[in-house]
């Protein structure tokens, strides 16, 4: 499950790619078939109003539930949807039963997060990066059971950069192409943004997102963390397999959430902040 607000560096179009890679291994791949597990993803959040490519997100993620739910192979397999109207009676219906959080933020872009919170503490394992509370919450649970991957908000400003290349000319050290060749999957993933697979009546309705990765320099580096998204999830998969250690998991990261109550964090804002004393 991954609800949150649409924005381009909480990289809910990196699910989606993720959702493409693994429908496209289903389809292809039998001895891939036989191991994976199955999988419902579930998308709920608002874009702002003027936010154009937020807002073309939210119908990409549309249209790959679209392609994932109107393909006969994926019955048992593959499930995607984007839940409308997301709101606070939403969320406690879909909270308490999910299997896995996807905090999935750009390092360095996430001030903290609750949702992940929520999460952790209804028994979600979370797949996640080293952004916001996650970092806590990941020392809270203990880091096994937690997903980790992607690259470090220091490892992003260290890919920012700009270098001088021998011809003289400067560049950006990262180069969204390099991973696109390295890793055809992620590369057919991203194509089905611009062939018109989603939108067969409008083939370049997601062109902007497609330009966004591989034209305009992929400024939230979804395609830098993609490959190791994607073989986290492979661990999710693997962990999900044995339900005994499972179950282990979620029961740490209920037990380990207690470190996050208000009265902990208020207590110590008037301990250490305001230098308040209890009076009784």
């Amino acid at each position: 499950v991954q609800v949150k607000r649409l924005h381009e560096y909480k990289r809910q179009l990196m699910n989606a790619l993720g959702v493409l890679v693994r429908r496209n291994r289903l389809k292809r791949d039998p001895a891939w078939r036989d191991r994976a597990v199955p999988r419902a993803v579930l998308f709920a959040g608002k874009a702002a109003p003027g936010y154009a490519a937020a807002k073309l997100i939210l119908r990409c993620l549309c249209r790959v539930a679209d392609l994932v739910n109107g393909d006969p192979e994926m019955k048992g397999r593959l499930a995607a949807a984007f839940l409308p109207n997301y709101s606070v009676g939403m969320a406690e219906k879909l909270i308490p039963p999910a299997d896995l959080s996807e905090q999935i933020s750009t390092a360095g872009c996430e001030a903290s997060g609750t949702g992940n919170m929520k999460f952790a503490m209804n028994g979600a394992l979370t797949v996640g990066t080293l952004d916001g509370a996650n970092i806590e919450i990941r020392d809270a649970v203990g880091h096994e059971h937690f997903f980790l991957f992607g690259k470090t908000a220091e490892e992003i400003a260290e890919l920012e950069a700009w270098e001088t290349a021998p011809d003289g000319s400067r560049r950006r050290r990262y180069d969204p192409a390099a991973v696109l060749h390295a890793h055809p999957e992620i590369a057919e993933a991203v194509g089905m943004l611009a062939d018109g697979t989603l939108t067969p009546e409008e083939p370049g309705a997601f062109r902007p997102l497609y330009d966004a990765l591989t034209v305009y320099g992929d400024r939230y580096f979804v395609l830098a963390d993609l490959p190791a998204y994607l073989e986290a999830q492979d661990r999710v998969d693997a962990h999900y397999r044995d339900a005994a250690k499972w179950n282990v998991s979620a029961a740490r990261n209920i037990a380990g959430m207690g470190w996050f109550s208000s009265d902990r964090a208020v207590s110590g804002y008037a301990r250490e902040i305001w230098n308040l004393k209890p009076s009784f």
